[in-house]
């Protein structure tokens, strides 16, 4: 199964729909967000793509309420699971959490086969030690957002291989929207 693992979208909606339709023609079979949506409404563009969306909200939480409603609309892909999420996917355990700090404290449990974090804007995979003798992989996808001078990112994953490649996508499809 492949997946698409972004964050820090922060309200672009252009950049995010261009993402998981990217995504999508590679395979994708569903989306995981580490946070940082903003507004809510951001998310609507991702309805379209009939992919499952899993997404917490990191520190830019917006308005938690509307969230919560959107994700019960009945023709909503997306399942809000609030500050953190451990989901299954394709036999494989992921656990879902903004910060990096936090992640890396859930990947040495050792009770999960991948932690995804957001929050620095910075795409990192680190192979970490576990507490039961192995190694757990933590990544970060960056930015799909494009925040500052960040390259908007996200992380297309083979949860078969284990595999994961980082793709971008350019900041000029959000500029061409604004004209």
């Amino acid at each position: 199964m492949k997946i698409c693992i972004l964050s820090d979208s922060h309200d672009h909606i252009p950049l995010l729909d261009a993402a998981v339709a990217e995504a999508k023609s590679l395979g994708a079979e569903a989306v995981l967000h580490c946070g940082d949506v903003v507004a809510p409404s951001t998310l609507k563009c991702l309805n379209k793509h009939r992919l499952p969306v899993h997404v917490i909200h990191g520190n830019n939480t917006g308005d938690l309420y509307t969230l919560g409603r959107l994700t019960n609309h009945e023709d909503s892909v997306i399942e809000y699971h609030g500050m953190d999420a451990g989901v299954e996917l394709a036999g494989k355990r992921i656990f879902l959490v903004h910060y990096p700090h936090y992640a890396r404290a859930m990947a040495a449990t050792g009770n999960w086969d991948l932690v995804c974090c957001g929050h620095s804007h910075k795409v990192k995979f680190e192979d970490l030690p576990n507490i039961k003798g192995g190694k757990t992989l933590l990544v970060n996808p960056g930015t799909i957002g494009g925040v500052g001078k960040s390259a908007a990112t996200y992380v297309m994953a083979d949860l078969e291989s284990m595999q994961f490649e980082v793709r971008e996508i350019s900041k000029k499809i959000e500029h061409e929207d604004d004209e």
